[in-house]
């Protein structure tokens, strides 16, 4: 069990705790949630010993194991499963010991020893991992050296995942992984046998593998049971029940406050008068959680909208030497209200394929046909590295906008999420999130048709996503999405596209069905050519050959019905959105707004409705024609 016992801190002389306490219960899976900058890093090295309390105490129980992310990658000339196996110190010393031990006794200890910690299957077990994280078992045995920096990252992560500690700190994992990766992570540390707490954005991570949430808010540690998404409702329902009863309790004050001036100086009502004086000093202030306001983000739509298709490929083939392309048989198209997420695992080619959209990239083969007067935009990490670091976010859009008066370059600054307070604060002291919002707001300057986002959430915390999500679904441009967080893709990608096996083709699952993908691996058919004829005397192949044309005859059909799906499960999240918003203080002290989101949802409850009548007389007359059941399809 963990425990934090009145915890108080400060960093350069600003609090970030104040008397806080928190019990983490053994075996939980703790998500660690609060604002960019509120302490929760610190925190962890408050934890793990690298820094010591003012005052307070955190108390681990004695003998267990605590295990963390090592703060650099290693870069050595060891291959990476040697690398993961050296990380358990004490087997690497035991086989040491073993090649040179003469004493009987000691040897058998050694073996024992070994047999305990299950030495014989470490290097499997380090092989699964390393598999998990992206590495194949060909990668697995390559230098460290020979790899980037984030790659070098998950070979620090998959260390620290072979040791087991029986505390597991992770301080957001998911920023080196792709989304393959981190569905991977997901389904482990549900399994993981031992207490794993972790500081996260990623939603769906916290909402599929957290038992608990510890919220760090106001320098308080407060713990929630369940996953976000119930911290979030339970948190909501708190708020507006300390801002009723805050509102009570103003009002009596008030009605007190009243009763003393008037009656004060009456001899007849003096008594009473103090009895009450002395009840308002003793009534404490309700103290409300202070939900600060999350600058949104805007990304200005196309002045001028492209007739769509905006992007078309036929037998596109692309890569960097001419011998050895990178993707293949390209046949695509992009229209201009189209919003696309990429699947499929680092390496296999989404950057690539991005590059090659934004014209960064010439195809080798075949061709790539783009609207007249196209204007595309494209955001990726490295982007923030280039900034100026002395300059501020006034001087970058100064720069960019050099004939505009200085009010409009402020009035876009804003607009970028970056107030007064920020806008003339150098690059290089913004956090990384403002970093995020001042690089996502210079490349969508000029109003692009097109709106490329490669990872673009990595130093964004919740509710800075949630307002990504708010802009994306705001623009009427195209999207073309690539990350690894799928509450991201699911709130705003209509279209799914996997990149692997050297092409980029469209996938006709959603994104649950992805994750069986991944974490099973897909099905293998099985092959009925030589089934035995059936009553209608064809053969397995016949047969098929027959529902493939009938499916090619109802291709406009399974479009429709596509469309429809798309529609409904955009239409839920707003719904979803809607909710979410109504369980905020902002929205629930606004009556107006109340009642403007409530007709909202009823609008679109019923076009939902309506479409799912349309989507069923469309499926009744698809199955009925091909045979197929869609729910099995």
């Amino acid at each position: 069990m963990l425990n934090i016992n009145n915890l108080t801190f400060r960093m350069m002389g600003r609090p970030l705790f104040e008397d806080a306490s928190a019990t983490i219960p053994t075996g939980s899976k703790c998500g660690l949630v609060g604002r960019n900058g509120t302490g929760k890093t610190t925190l962890f090295k408050l934890i793990n010993g690298t820094l010591s309390p003012e005052s307070g105490d955190i108390s681990l129980q004695k003998g267990l194991r605590l295990g963390q992310v090592a703060q650099e990658a290693p870069g050595t000339d060891a291959t990476l499963l040697e690398t993961v196996l050296e990380a358990d110190t004490e087997r690497t010393a035991l086989l040491e010991e073993a090649e040179t031990a003469t004493d009987p006794n000691r040897i058998s200890e050694i073996h024992i020893r070994l047999a305990d910690i299950e030495a014989h299957s470490a290097e499997a077990r380090a092989g699964a991992i390393l598999h998990g994280l992206g590495f194949d078992a060909e990668a697995q045995q390559r230098p460290c050296s020979s790899f980037s920096g984030g790659w070098r990252m998950r070979v620090a992560l998959a260390a620290v995942l072979f040791l087991e500690p029986d505390y597991l700190l992770l301080d957001e994992p998911t920023n080196y992984l792709d989304l393959e990766g981190t569905l991977w992570l997901e389904n482990y540390i549900q399994r993981y046998p031992h207490t794993v707490f972790i500081i996260s954005h990623d939603r769906d991570l916290l909402n599929s593998a957290a038992t608990s949430i510890l919220h760090l808010e106001n320098k308080q540690l407060t713990l929630y049971r369940g996953n976000y998404d119930n911290f979030a409702r339970t948190r909501a329902e708190r708020m507006s029940q300390l801002v009723k009863s805050k509102e009570k309790q103003d009002a009596k004050k008030k009605h007190m406050a009243a009763f003393v001036e008037r009656f004060r100086a009456k001899a007849s009502k003096a008594k009473q008068a103090q009895s009450r004086l002395k009840a308002l000093e003793k009534m404490g202030d309700i103290s409300i959680m202070v939900d600060e306001s999350v600058k949104p983000i805007v990304f200005p739509s196309p002045t001028r909208e492209a007739a769509s298709p905006i992007v078309t490929m036929e037998s596109a083939r692309v890569g960097y030497d001419p011998d050895k392309p990178i993707l293949t048989h390209l046949n695509l198209r992009i229209d201009a209200d189209d919003r696309i997420a990429l699947l499929g695992a680092n390496g296999n080619g989404k950057s690539t394929f991005a590059k090659l959209l934004s014209d960064r990239l010439q195809a080798q083969e075949g061709t790539v046909v783009r609207a007249d007067k196209l204007r595309v935009a494209m955001f990726a990490q490295h982007q923030m590295d280039d900034l100026h670091s002395d300059w501020t976010a006034f001087d970058h859009l100064r720069a960019a906008l050099p004939e505009e008066p200085e009010s409009r370059v402020r009035a876009r600054v804003a607009a970028m999420g970056l107030g007064t307070d920020k806008m003339d604060t150098k690059a290089a002291q913004l956090s990384g999130g403002e970093r995020a919002r001042l690089t996502l707001g210079l490349a969508t300057l000029d109003k692009p048709h097109l709106l490329i986002l490669d990872e673009p959430t990595n130093h964004l915390d919740i509710d800075s996503r949630a307002a990504l999500i708010e802009a994306l679904n705001g623009y009427s441009g195209a999207v073309m999405l690539i990350s690894h967080d799928r509450h991201l893709l699911e709130a705003t990608a209509e279209r799914l596209w996997i990149v692997g096996e050297g092409t980029v083709k469209p996938y006709e699952g959603d994104m649950d069905e992805y994750r069986t993908l991944i974490l099973k691996g897909p099905q293998k058919k099985s092959n009925d050519d030589d089934d035995a004829k059936k009553g209608d005397g064809l053969s397995g192949k016949e047969r098929r050959k027959l529902a493939a044309q009938a499916r090619q005859k109802m291709a406009p059909v399974k479009k429709k019905i596509n469309h429809i799906e798309g529609l409904m499960a955009k239409a839920t999240k707003e719904i979803q959105v809607i909710d979410e918003s109504l369980g905020t203080k902002a929205v629930l002290d606004d009556q107006g707004k109340v009642s403007d989101l409530t007709i909202k949802r009823g609008k679109i409850e019923k076009q939902i409705a309506d479409w799912e009548a349309e989507w069923i007389d469309l499926c009744t007359q698809y199955e009925e024609a091909t045979g197929t059941n869609l729910m099995d399809d």
